[in-house]
């Protein structure tokens, strides 16, 4: 186990299920024992980035920083992933980068960054109400998923 390698088995299933992958991995045939990668089994992208989580709430370290965690996820595999990463940010310092705005409507400060310079910020209300740079891309975003 990569996070935490003295993780108990019960830590270890506290943190699959917190991260939202407890229920694939018990899918698996040998569950919490099966062999992953090119002889044993195979991962969606969702299901990997849900490992990745897991394994950092078993380091539970004090600062996570997340860089594009629910890009090329299908509808489902984002949501599962935002639960798992919510539960990821309780208690932490956590900077996420993003482009898919709608990952990031829960968090304390939002900072717009354009051309490496900061253009706004605040909260996601804050900023639609704003109706800056922020709450234009978040238009085109919803306005895209509809």
């Amino acid at each position: 186990v990569y996070g935490k390698l003295d993780a108990t088995d019960e830590e270890i299933e506290a943190a699959a299920k917190a991260a939202n992958a407890h229920n694939f991995i018990m899918s698996f045939p040998d569950g919490y024992n099966s062999i992953i990668g090119e002889q044993g089994v195979k991962l969606s992208g969702g299901q990997r980035q849900r490992i990745a989580i897991a394994r950092v709430l078993l380091k539970n370290p004090q600062i996570v920083i997340l860089d594009e965690a629910t890009s090329a996820l299908d509808s489902e595999s984002e949501k599962l992933i935002q639960e798992s990463v919510n539960n990821l940010f309780q208690g932490r310092t956590s900077l996420v980068i993003a482009h898919r705005l709608s990952t990031i409507c829960d968090v304390d400060l939002i900072v717009v960054l354009e051309e490496g310079k900061i253009v706004e910020m605040g909260n996601h209300a804050e900023l639609i109400a704003q109706e800056g740079r922020y709450a234009y891309l978040y238009g085109l975003q919803l306005s895209e998923n509809k």
